[in-house]
């Protein structure tokens, strides 16, 4: 087995400010073909950010696809060509206010495999210097400092909702065990 399909044909369906949709003609690994509508994103960033206390910056906001004000850690979209590192700094601090002198990179993952190309890509910091947050004219949230134990906590008894700030609990809280954070 190759586990590979090639694309055929396709077309864009929708062209917005943040995502395109496409509806792709493939051909499987058996010969047969199928279609694959595939939600193409520019990808984002994510980071744990953590004061000298132990405790971990999160931003509530309210996210209109769950009609409802979801925790998350601080995060934001990758503009076109631009690096992760950098747009990492630059999402800390608009949305926290904060700066860091060090990062550690965690690595990527894909939240949605199935039907969306998205790739976020993962850092984890210390608060370094604490300033005005810099929120963009549609964006609206509310910064909170949850001690990294009642974080975790949080997560894994499933008062945390979104993906990406599950794994960045976990593994802050792991590298913090371990002192490398």
């Amino acid at each position: 087995m190759e586990l590979t399909e090639k694309r055929l044909s396709g077309e864009e369906l929708y062209h917005g400010r943040i995502i395109r949709v496409q509806l792709d003609r493939v051909r499987l690994e058996n010969g047969t073909e199928a279609m694959r509508e595939v939600v193409r994103h520019p990808g984002g960033v994510s980071a744990a950010i953590l004061t000298q206390d132990n405790e971990m910056l999160f931003v509530r906001q309210f996210r209109y696809p769950y009609a409802q004000v979801v925790l998350e850690c601080p995060a934001g979209k990758l503009e076109p060509g631009e690096d992760p590192f950098e747009a990492m700094k630059r999402e800390q601090k608009e949305e926290t206010g904060t700066t860091s002198d060090a990062y550690l990179e965690l690595g990527r993952i894909y939240p949605t495999p199935g039907y969306c190309d998205e790739v976020l890509h993962l850092y984890a910091c210390r608060v370094a210097s604490w300033g005005e947050q810099h929120l963009d004219p549609d964006e609206f949230l509310k910064v909170e400092r949850i001690p990294l134990q009642k974080a975790l906590e949080m997560a894994m008894n499933g008062e945390i909702h979104d993906a990406k700030t599950q794994i960045l609990v976990l593994r802050a809280a792991r590298l913090v065990e371990e002192g490398k954070l």
